[in-house]
């Protein structure tokens, strides 16, 4: 009896047996797709290769084989399986992860490739006297056909009509006379096909040249950390590597960027260098823009997959480089199963195809940091700006001094001005001399919304989430209470719901108070705003980002995702308006992603030859972060971090996994989670685990997110190995009761504990 294993997309970790009956194609490739029949329904899954069938039972068989060629290849095969023990995720959801949505599918009908009607050449004319004759009396199909040479010799039916300003029935004759035809043929849809590429710059610096060069030495499957200070020329670097290894060699690339704002410049850059041979694959595109790119990648049309983390999945032969940008980013990290983390995994494919990697960064995390340290990766440096350019000057504003010099100041018959606490002297003459000049600034605030919370001025009562542990942020446009967990919202009450009052009074800052302010304080500026509310839309980032490029936007507001990646010669100021919003979380990162934002945003100013200033202002001066982001100092940050990670003991020193249990009832889940520490405590002493260490349980920093409560506990250990055994053993087998719909998650490295 022939048979298969295959993985299916259910939450077990185990692979099924089925037998291949005669009329099914043999043998079947490892990473194809299949129909089986799981259940009481038909699903798709991945073959993994012929098996031996089991004694004593009656299998299955094979519906259908979906694949002519596999979907997989063997190298994507091999980081799933990496994936699902590391992460402790069940190998068929991981598989399933690695593939566009439509092709997951087992109820809907095969993806249709989208067609359209072109126009193409089929009788060539090459003199002018050709053509004399042939269209002496039909000067609009000269016209149409001059039209369409110039496009290549074909081009879209409609376009073509439009342009030509003529009806359907002039290129019908054309047909007819056997100039053209006029056929369906496979569209590709692809939203950037009309973006301009941007060219790289003509010749890299010496600096640069010696990085390109120590890369392309390096052996299959060398991990290369790029420390480049913002500014230094990362993506040029990337684009030399790129050109010696498809032209050279002949392989393909996947570059990686954390997020989606900063694909479409990426893409520019890219398509600058490389033109079509770019497919762009990420979560904003719609399913079928992303099937037709990872078609393209997987027929070898084009050969450099850019996107975000799912990238990394392209369906790409012979891949010879694999680059991670900003590879510091927390959204590397997947937030639902498989909890995989995109830079960990890109080194895992490398290996496998023998590629290199490059992960780049101006503030590499500590985990990579730490890595170069071990010998696990060649660390290399551009520790000044392309072009000579200079970092600019940092400049520190403790509020607790302006607020109150500003306040000191003031009329005591003069109504309070908001400006006084959130906007300091410094800030504001800096924004007023940019205006004057022409030049543009960047404000970046990272909470949205217009105010952090509400509040009862007569009882103290916050309105908060009833559905999660968290208080409602207040949205001026359009004017509701919002959670930025669940996304609840209601309308702002009139009055106090506990004690009636009026006196309700709105604290804290968002984004959209920044900007009202900023209006009306100067009104003749072009303001706009980047934050989730304003980028909801698919071509939003894009849009925002164009008109500051065409110099149509004087101040760009927004969260952290302007403070990354953006290259606009003509900001010369960055102002950040509260440095403070990330560094008092229960989490032992907060530190390390305050420097990495204040320093990647502070990056963003001074890129052109008009320089740049950055003001900070914060209420926390002494701050370590602070202080270091105010140098550019990222030696002296990450020696001061290191040395509180060490004791009590956090990664990059220790491998922790967080194990958080949740429920719907309060009482249930901690019991639960206190039972599984206990479960979880005694297999350790039954297995004499002394190089790991369990911390907890307790409440989450957040313990009630969509209506589910939630406590966790840590386990720690140096020994990853260890770790991956434990992590695989909890995930499957601790026991958790069935009530209260009770759920138990395992999130191995975990970028927040929150």
């Amino acid at each position: 009896m022939r048979c298969i294993d295959v993985a299916l997309p259910v939450p077990l970790f185990r692979t099924f047996t089925y037998s291949v009956p005669n009329g099914v194609a043999w043998p079947i490739a490892a990473g194809s797709r299949v129909l089986v029949p799981f259940r009481n329904r038909a699903e798709i899954g991945i073959c993994l290769g012929e098996t031996a069938p089991p004694e004593g039972v009656k299998l299955k068989a094979v519906q259908a084989v979906v694949d002519s060629t596999p979907s997989l290849p063997d190298a994507l095969l091999q980081t799933a399986r990496w994936i699902s023990d590391w992460y402790a995720a069940p190998l068929g959801l991981t598989l399933r992860s690695m593939l566009p949505t439509p092709l997951t599918q087992a109820k809907s009908p095969a993806p249709v490739a989208k067609t359209q009607r072109v126009v193409r050449i089929v009788l060539e004319l090459p003199s002018l006297l050709q053509r004399e004759q042939r269209f002496a009396r039909a000067k609009q199909q000269r016209a149409v056909y001059d039209l369409l040479e110039a496009q290549g010799g074909v081009a879209p039916l409609e376009s073509l009509r439009v342009q030509a300003n003529c009806s359907a029935g002039v290129i019908t004759a054309m047909a007819k006379r056997g100039l053209v035809e006029v056929r369906d043929e496979v569209m590709q849809r692809d939203p950037f096909a009309e973006r301009a590429g941007v060219a790289p710059p003509p010749n890299p610096s010496a600096a640069q040249r010696d990085v390109i060069d120590a890369i392309l030495r390096g052996d299959p499957g060398r991990v290369f950390l790029l420390h480049g200070i913002t500014g230094s020329g990362k993506t040029l670097v990337y684009i030399e590597v790129l050109r010696e290894v498809l032209r050279t060699q002949g392989r393909t690339a996947i570059v990686l960027v954390p997020e989606i704002a900063l694909t479409s410049q990426t893409v520019d850059r890219f398509r600058g260098a490389f033109g079509d041979d770019v497919a762009v694959l990420h979560s904003g595109l719609s399913d079928g823009e992303r099937l037709d790119a990872w078609q393209s990648l997987r027929r070898g049309e084009r050969r450099i997959a850019v996107g975000a983390r799912s990238a990394l999945f392209a369906p790409l032969e012979r891949v010879g480089v694999v680059i991670v940008d900003e590879e510091h980013e927390s959204s590397y990290k997947q937030s639902e199963t498989p909890r995989y983390h995109a830079r960990e995994a890109a080194i895992v494919r490398a290996r496998a195809e023998g590629a290199l990697v490059v992960l780049g960064s101006a503030t590499p995390s500590l985990e990579s940091w730490e890595r170069a340290d071990r010998g696990q990766a060649v660390r290399l440096s551009l520790p000044d700006r392309a072009g000579g350019a200079q970092l600019p000057p940092v400049q520190v504003v403790d509020m607790r001094v302006a607020t109150k010099d500003a306040l000191a100041v003031r009329s005591p018959q003069a109504p309070y001005d908001p400006m006084l606490s959130v906007f300091s002297a410094t800030l504001l003459a800096a924004i007023e001399s940019r205006l004057h000049r022409g030049e543009q600034s960047l404000l970046l605030l990272n909470r949205r919304g217009f105010a952090a919370f509400v509040q009862c001025h007569a009882c103290g009562d916050v309105q908060v989430c009833p559905h999660c542990s968290i208080s409602l942020t207040y949205h001026r446009v359009p004017e509701a209470l919002v959670c930025h967990y669940c996304q609840y919202q209601h309308d702002m009450p009139s009055v106090c719901p506990q004690c009636a009052s009026d006196k309700l009074q709105r604290r804290g800052l968002g984004t959209q108070q920044v900007e009202k302010l900023v209006a009306e304080r100067f009104p003749e500026a072009r303001i706009a705003r980047m934050d989730v509310d304003t980028t909801s839309g698919k071509w939003a980032h894009t849009q925002i980002l164009d008109r500051v490029g065409r110099g149509e936007v004087d101040i760009l507001l927004g969260t952290q995702m302007i403070a990354k990646g953006l290259d606009f010669p003509n900001v010369t100021l960055v102002g950040v308006i509260d440095a403070d919003t990330g560094l008092n979380l229960p989490d032992f990162r907060a530190s390390e992603r305050t420097f990495q934002l204040l320093s990647q945003v502070a990056g963003r100013a001074g890129r052109g030859p008009k320089g740049g200033d950055v003001v900070v202002q914060t209420r926390m001066p002494h701050a370590h972060a602070v202080q270091h982001a105010l140098t550019h100092n990222f030696l002296g940050f990450v020696r001061e971090e290191l040395g509180a990670r060490r004791h009590p003991a956090y990664p990059p020193f220790v491998h922790i996994a967080n194990v958080i249990v949740s429920g719907v009832h309060q009482g249930a889940t901690a019991a639960a989670a206190t039972e599984a520490a206990e479960w979880v405590t005694q297999l350790m002493k039954r297995q004499g685990l002394r190089d790991l260490v369990l911390v907890g349980p307790a409440p989450c920093p957040i313990d009630r997110i969509k209506d589910r409560w939630r406590w966790h506990f840590l386990l720690k250990s140096s020994q990853p190995k260890l770790m991956t055994r434990v992590a695989r053993y909890v995930a499957e087998r601790c026991p958790v009761p069935k009530d209260s719909e009770l759920r138990l998650v395992v999130d191995r490295d975990p970028v927040s504990l929150l």
